[in-house]
């Protein structure tokens, strides 16, 4: 997966609790969105500037109405603060959307890199950078992009509420796509959905050799950190980790901040390695809300 995650600015915190609490006011609440990305293969870059948030209502709430720009890659498995306790008044709100006025995508094409921009002068793009081509972003920097609830449900905001925090994921995988026919363009056509932070979970998978069962050796010796976990969603969008050590001996990824929902995890070996697991690879994880789900993979072979 590919998805937006380094301190930007005050905006944007790469980690820490969000929260809604109660202000002053009855009469409103404060709100966080919290951002993160899903992220894609063959995706260098994913960069946009975000200009303005806002919830829809019988009356438009402003949450953020200052540029910010972020390269959404970074957020893979992390996720930012890009409102942070902004007022909001009492009542339900049919819709979130964001404002990008802009934005910019490197990838891998045949091996060669190359870069797709909103404008050859963008301001996101590094200095001295020339585009190879054009990334389209229709509505982006009008109407805006809207965040897409489970079951479309509404966005309601209470002055009870002690906690409630928007988590909005970017999927890059999903969202920027080659144009039709032979024009070379890019095109963004965003998928972004959101849910309550209390809503989202993790999944924790974990790699152990089995009975019997031992690395290859010789020059280069084998170690389970070698091996990644994969993890995929139902859009097929790919997040890869690496198998760390964790201190009661087992070899953990831990993905977090993921929206409700099934998902396959996968896991894979350096190149030349075959291998089996118990249970078998790729496995399925249903994501409940706020809760954790384990998927403990043994090694039952491994050769080279």
């Amino acid at each position: 997966m590919t998805t937006l995650r380094s301190l930007l600015s005050s905006l944007l915190l790469a980690t820490g609790v969000l929260g809604l609490a109660a202000c002053g006011d009855d009469s409103t609440a404060r709100v966080t969105v919290k951002l993160t990305d899903a992220p894609g293969d063959n995706f260098e870059k994913a960069v946009v500037t975000i200009t303005k948030v806002y919830l829809k209502g019988s009356e438009d709430v402003v949450l953020l109405d200052e540029p910010v720009t972020v390269n959404l890659l970074t957020l893979a498995n992390d996720a930012a603060d890009l409102v942070k306790d902004a007022e909001v008044p009492q009542g339900t709100y049919r819709e979130l959307r964001f404002v990008i006025s802009g934005g910019y995508i490197q990838v891998n094409e045949d091996g060669q890199r190359r870069i797709y921009a909103t404008s050859p002068n963008y301001a996101g793009l590094p200095e001295g950078t020339q585009a190879d081509g054009e990334l389209h972003m229709p509505s982006a920097s009008s109407s805006g992009l809207k965040v897409k609830f489970d079951k479309d449900a509404d966005v309601t905001i209470t002055s009870e509420d002690t906690q409630k925090v928007i988590l909005v994921d970017f999927d890059v995988a999903q969202s920027f796509g080659r144009a039709a026919g032979n024009s070379g363009r890019w095109v963004m056509g965003p998928v972004i959905k959101g849910a309550d932070l209390q809503f989202s979970g993790n999944v924790k998978a974990t790699l152990a050799l089995g009975t019997g069962v031992q690395l290859p050796g010789g020059d280069t010796p084998l170690e389970l950190s070698a091996f990644s976990a994969v993890l995929i969603n139902a859009d097929g969008s790919r997040e890869t980790l690496p198998f760390s050590a964790s201190p009661d001996g087992l070899f953990v990824a831990n993905f977090k901040f993921l929206l409700p929902g099934t998902y396959q995890v996968d896991v894979v070996a350096p190149a030349g390695v075959s291998f089996t697991t118990a249970p078998s690879h790729p496995a399925s994880a249903t994501i409940g809300s706020g809760a954790e789900t384990a998927v403990n993979f043994t090694l039952t072979s491994v050769s080279r």
